[in-house]
C-alpha cells in the first residue's frame, strides 16, 4: 500500500521561500512541495513523531533494539531518543533565575555528564539544543541522511512485487552488515576496564573488546595519545570518544569527526553505515550500492533505467521538473541541476533580451553582460543611440544600454 503521507505538513509555511510558497503540498511522486519545490524539512512542520517511527523501523531486527520500544497506542516501534533537560541557577541581578535547557537528543549512556560533554565537543551550530539552529540542523540531517524511502517499500512509488522483494533483501543485508549506532566511551576508562577483565571474556563483549591506543602497542600511561581515526590528532585525556562496532574497537573518533565520508556531515544521532573502512550516512551508503533516481529520489531496483546529465532516472521519471511531462526525445534545459522542458523554460526560467524584451530561447546565441542579456543578432545587439550593430565591436555598457562611442553615450545621457 502506498503511504506517501500526503497529509503530513499540509499547508505548512516554507522557511526558505516564506510567503512565496502557498504552503506545503507534497508532489504526487517527488519528495518535494508542489508549490515551491523545497523539501518537507524546509517547511515549518513538526516531524519528531514521524522521525521516531522511522528510526524505530530502521533499528527493528537489529542488535540495537534496546534503543526502540513498541508503544501500546499504535503498536509501532518508536525510537527512544535520549532527551536531557538540565536546570542551572543563573544569577539575574539580586534574584536567582532557573534556566532550563533541553537537548533533543544525547548519546544513550548512563552517565549524563558524559553525554553532555559529548554534545559540548560538537560544533556550536550542530548541538541539538531545543530552539536553536543546532536542532534545525539535526532535523534536516535526519531527513537527508535517513530517508524513509531507502528502507520502507511502502514509502516508495509504484514498486513492482519483484522490486519490493529486492528492496526488502537489500534492507536486510545492510542491517546485518553495515548499520550501526556509535558508542561513547572514555578511552582511558575503557582500557582500564579491559585490564581488569579476563582476556577470554573480553572478546565476547563488543563494547569492552581488547584495544590499544593507536600507534602505541604498550599499555598507556597517564596522558597517552589515542589518535582519532579521521583526523589522526590525539584525544584529550578524559574526553569521550566515539566507537563503531563494525569498525572494531581499536578505532575511535572525536565526536566532531564522526562524519560521513561522502558529505562530511555529522552522522545524525551517531547512526552510521560501515563499508570498506569508511563511515557513511544512510543516504550515501545506499548511493554506493544502488543507483538513485534524480526525479523521485528513490533507489532504483529495476533493471531498466536511463542515465542523463550525470544522474540516473526511472524511465517514467525523466520528466520536466515544472510540469511533469515526459522528456524522452524532447528538447530540455537543465535548471539548477533539474531537467525542464522547453515550454516551461521559456515561461518560467528564460532570460529576457534587453533590447526586444522577448525571452531568449535555450539554443539562441546571446551576449551576456552582468545581469543583462541580448540576442546576438544585428537587430538586438546594437548601439542605443545610433543603432549601429555592435557584434564583434567594442562597446560601452551603461545600466542595460549599449553605446558604440563616447559621443553616443553623451548624447543619450546628457
Amino acid at each position: 500500500q502506498i503511504t506517501l503521507g500526503h497529509e503530513t505538513g499540509l499547508g505548512a509555511q516554507c522557511l526558505k521561500c516564506k510567503d512565496k510558497c502557498e504552503g506545503f503540498e507534497l508532489h504526487f511522486w517527488r519528495k518535494i512541495c508542489r508549490n515551491c519545490k523545497c523539501g518537507l524539512e524546509d517547511h515549518n512542520v513538526q516531524t519528531t513523531t514521524e522521525d521516531d517511527k522511522k528510526i524505530g523501523k530502521l533499528l527493528e531486527d537489529t542488535k540495537y533494539t534496546s534503543l526502540i520500544a513498541k508503544l501500546k497506542t499504535d503498536g509501532v516501534h518508536h525510537y527512544k531518543r535520549n532527551v536531557v533537560t538540565l536546570t542551572n541557577p543563573v544569577a539575574a541581578k539580586k534574584d536567582v533565575a532557573i534556566k532550563a535547557v533541553t537537548y533533543e537528543w544525547t548519546p544513550p549512556v548512563p552517565n549524563q555528564a558524559l553525554a553532555v560533554r559529548y554534545i559540548e565537543l560538537l560544533p556550536k551550530e550542530k548541538q541539538p539544543l531545543a530552539g536553536t539552529v543546532g536542532a534545525v540542523y539535526r532535523k534536516k540531517q535526519m531527513a537527508k541522511q535517513l530517508p524513509e524511502h531507502d528502507q520502507d517499500p511502502a514509502k516508495c512509488h509504484e514498486l513492482s512485487p519483484n522490486e519490493v522483494k529486492q528492496m526488502q533483501q537489500f534492507v536486510k543485508k545492510y542491517k546485518d552488515e553495515a548499520l550501526g549506532v556509535g558508542d561513547i566511551k572514555v578511552p582511558e576508562e575503557m582500557q582500564a576496564q579491559n585490564k581488569e577483565k579476563d582476556p577470554s571474556e573480553a572478546g565476547d563483549q563488543g563494547a569492552t573488546a581488547t584495544m590499544e591506543p593507536l600507534g602505541n602497542k604498550t599499555a598507556p600511561s597517564k596522558g597517552a595519545a589515542y589518535s582519532c581515526y579521521r583526523c589522526q590528532l590525539c584525544m584529550k585525556e578524559g574526553d569521550p570518544a566515539v566507537y563503531a562496532e563494525h569498525a572494531g574497537y581499536e578505532k575511535l573518533w572525536h565526536p566532531a569527526c564522526f562524519v560521513c565520508c561522502t558529505c562530511s556531515e555529522l552522522l545524525v544521532d551517531m547512526i552510521y553505515f560501515w563499508k570498506k573502512g569508511k563511515l557513511y550516512c544512510g543516504r550515501h551508503y545506499c548511493d554506493s550500492e544502488k543507483p538513485r533516481c534524480g526525479g523521485c529520489d528513490e533507489l532504483i531496483f529495476s533493471n531498466e533505467y536511463t542515465q542523463a546529465e550525470d544522474q540516473n532516472w526511472h524511465l517514467k521519471h525523466f520528466c520536466c521538473f515544472d510540469c511533469d511531462c515526459v522528456l524522452a526525445g524532447e528538447i530540455y534545459v537543465m535548471v539548477n541541476n533539474k531537467p525542464v522542458c522547453k515550454a516551461c523554460y521559456m515561461k518560467n526560467h528564460a532570460a529576457v533580451c534587453q533590447s526586444c524584451q522577448n525571452a531568449l530561447e535555450p539554443e539562441a546565441q546571446r551576449v551576456t553582460y552582468g545581469n543583462f542579456n541580448w540576442h546576438a543578432e544585428p537587430e538586438c545587439f546594437l548601439c542605443s543611440c545610433c543603432t549601429k550593430c555592435l557584434i564583434g565591436q567594442k562597446f560601452m555598457p551603461i545600466e542595460g544600454m549599449l553605446f558604440c562611442s563616447v559621443e553616443c553615450k553623451k548624447k543619450m545621457t546628457s
